[in-house]
């Protein structure tokens, strides 16, 4: 089965933030950088809701996996996400 392409600020919307591009370099800019010793789920500025989700994507390899792992890419950068390809 072919996965699905989702963009990030279509994660950004499953997550319930803002995300319009404005809205998604707030928010990384705000908590960036994440520190390597803490994983994107248990980042503290997160939902119980927002975790589980970042979790159960991951763990299945589900088809936001990739854009999940972009977002731990961002939110671990000190140019807040800057360097990489947010694509709305």
């Amino acid at each position: 089965m072919e996965k699905s392409f989702h963009r990030f600020s279509e994660l950004f919307s499953q997550l319930g933030l803002p995300k319009d591009a404005a809205g998604i370099w707030e928010f990384l800019k705000a908590h960036s950088p994440l520190a390597d010793d803490v994983l994107l789920a248990d980042a503290p500025f997160w939902t119980p809701a927002q975790a589980s989700l970042l979790r159960e994507e991951l763990l299945e390899d589900a088809d936001w996996a990739e854009v999940v792992d972009q977002l731990n890419i961002a939110l671990r950068s000190t140019s807040g996400g800057r360097d990489v390809n947010q694509t709305q």
